[in-house]
């Protein structure tokens, strides 16, 4: 179109088009402190020329679309990193609650126990007939079997609060692929429009990457817009509009596995490598039920080694083949035998029953063990055993947090990398602004002159 009603078109199309730029460049500034938001851009194009003799004459301006400021390599790779940052996560939180059960540098742990177990039967062997010996005894014995069935249900209450963690992420799992279905949709009904859904994919990715956070997963774009989200096991966890959800069931030892929800007793433990239901299951079926073990062990040998030589020995009336320790750390009853809390007399210190009261021999030999190599094969003692233990745990603590600590500066490097490309700068929006504004201007001007031309003309006429 030419002629005044054609300047008059193009000078409305270009209010229009700045209108939207304006637009844009709000939506962006309102947005700065958004997580996860893209950067928007109008891309502006000319519209087709017109041709008049041997001249071609402009016919203004459009918003071809509204671009986002995006990387899709680098999305992906914050996902990526997402995935061994909530593993190193969950293994971390969990681990440093372990490591508390085993908190030494207070003074009241295992180790100070098992000590005043053994100094009490070498007082008892300077005074093997002395009742306040006997008592003290006694309670040194009472307090270790209590602490060690402590840390035993401090492990197991920590192993079922990270399996309760299981349950809550397979269910934060299930909503978040929800979500993503939903986007999903909404993706595919704008775009088929041909109108970019700028907002609606923001959105998708943050949703992305809190899943990858939870679980590792492979994610894929189909050409309708719409993404794949695979997980370990090959099977889809969102496949367009749909999402497919997960569930637990409980395996041997009474904790929840991960399955599908269609087919409910199949675990897919063994096939989740990353995010922090990795981390969750890492901490409750490998590590703890290792401490616990280990814990099991060292109580057992202490009750098997302690009760062989009492149980050959002589208390002070003569009775004998009794038990020191009873009951066991998973059955939740270690402590020390009804005989001896009852009556402190029948603590065996005698090695023969001619030499009462006063041989100490039986009680030698028991305040030896502690010396004894009875552990690891051979190799430790029962402290040197704890002490073990307790620095394996020290240092699982430290792998978990310096994966972490490397973890998280790779994820905040790339998320810096992301805020340089996709994020709002104020000072470049505002020089956006003032841009739009001025052609905005200009615009309404042109319009104005178009608007005094036809007056002209109309007052001619």
């Amino acid at each position: 179109m030419t002629g005044i009603y054609g300047v008059l078109q193009m000078g409305r199309q270009a209010l229009a088009t700045q209108q939207t730029g304006i637009n844009v460049t709000a939506g962006n500034i309102a947005n700065v402190n958004t997580p996860g938001y893209s950067r928007k851009r109008p891309v502006m194009e000319t519209l087709p020329p017109v041709t008049t003799g041997e001249a071609q004459i402009g016919t203004g301006v459009t918003t071809r679309e509204i671009e986002r400021a995006y990387d899709r390599h680098l999305t992906d790779q914050i996902a990526d990193e997402s995935e061994h940052l909530g593993k190193w996560e969950a293994e971390k939180d969990g681990l440093e609650r372990v490591e508390m059960v085993f908190n030494e540098s207070s003074g009241f742990g295992l180790s100070q126990y098992l000590g005043e177990f053994w100094n009490a039967w070498e007082d008892l062997v300077n005074n093997p007939s002395g009742a306040s010996e006997r008592k003290m005894l006694a309670g040194a014995g009472e307090t270790l079997a209590a602490y060690f069935q402590r840390t035993y249900n401090d492990l197991c209450e920590i192993q079922d609060e990270l399996n309760r963690s299981v349950g809550q992420t397979v269910d934060a799992i299930n909503l978040k692929a929800g979500e993503i279905a939903g986007l999903n949709e909404k993706i595919i009904r704008v775009e088929t429009g041909g109108v970019n859904a700028n907002d609606y994919r923001d959105s998708r990715d943050m949703l992305v990457k809190e899943l990858s956070r939870m679980v590792d997963v492979a994610v894929s774009e189909q050409e309708n817009g719409a993404l794949v989200i695979t997980l370990g096991d090959g099977n889809r966890l969102v496949e367009g509009s749909s999402s497919f959800d997960l569930t637990t069931l409980k395996n041997r030892s009474g904790l929840d596995d991960v399955a599908w929800a269609s087919n409910p007793t199949a675990s897919i433990n063994a096939s989740i490598s990353g995010g922090m239901l990795d981390g969750c299951l890492e901490v409750r079926d490998a590590a703890i039920p290792g401490y616990k073990n280990d814990l099991e062990d060292l109580a057992e040998a202490i009750k098997t080694k302690v009760n062989e030589l009492h149980k050959k020995g002589y208390g002070l009336d003569g009775t004998t083949d009794k038990e020191f320790f009873a009951g066991s750390l998973s059955q939740n009853n270690f402590a020390i035998s009804t005989d001896i809390s009852e009556d402190v007399n029948k603590i065996a210190a005698s090695a023969t029953l001619t030499g009462l009261p006063g041989d100490s021999a039986n009680a030698m030999a028991i305040a030896e063990l502690q010396y004894d190599l009875t552990m690891d094969n051979g190799t430790a003692s029962f402290n040197e055993h704890y002490i073990a233990l307790v620095s394996r745990v020290g240092q699982d603590v430290q792998r978990a947090t310096a994966g972490y600590d490397q973890q998280e500066a790779m994820l905040s490097h790339l998320e810096n990398r992301r805020e340089s490309i996709s994020g709002v700068s104020l000072d470049e929006e505002m020089i956006n602004m003032l841009q739009f504004e001025t052609a905005y201007e200009a615009a309404a001007k042109l319009i104005n002159t178009v608007d005094k031309m036809l007056d002209t003309l109309m007052s001619i006429v």
